[in-house]
């Protein structure tokens, strides 16, 4: 079972990024995935959420930024970031959940310069 995450960088204030998370092992018709990030000193934060059925949700602090997509054939989550700010400046993690295990992948680093 496998999460791997990349798409991270260095972006300036206001612009985009988009991350993807390819998985393995398992499918995203059984799993629900999510987003997380973390900041230096701060908790891990879910930034957004996709069901196995489609349903999306987002934090508060990215809500009419940040997308969420997926493609259940390609084994594919994306998060397409935009309008970034400073405080967006994150590790980003890959999660999925089912009703029996909590998936991690590793994280990709997002810094944004103001």
């Amino acid at each position: 079972v496998q999460l791997q995450a990349s798409g991270g960088g260095l972006v300036q204030a206001g612009g985009s990024l988009r991350l993807s998370c390819v998985i393995s092992g398992f499918s995203l018709y059984n799993y629900d995935m999510g987003w997380y990030r973390q900041a230096p000193g701060k908790q891990r934060e879910l930034v957004a959420g996709i069901s196995r059925d489609g349903s999306t949700s987002y934090g508060d602090s990215v809500k009419g930024r940040f997308t969420i997509s997926k493609d259940n054939a390609k084994k594919t989550v994306n998060l397409q970031m935009n309008s970034l700010k400073p405080e967006d400046t994150a590790v980003y993690y890959c999660n999925g959940k089912s009703v029996v295990k909590f998936l991690w992948g590793q994280g990709t680093l997002v810094t944004v310069s103001s």
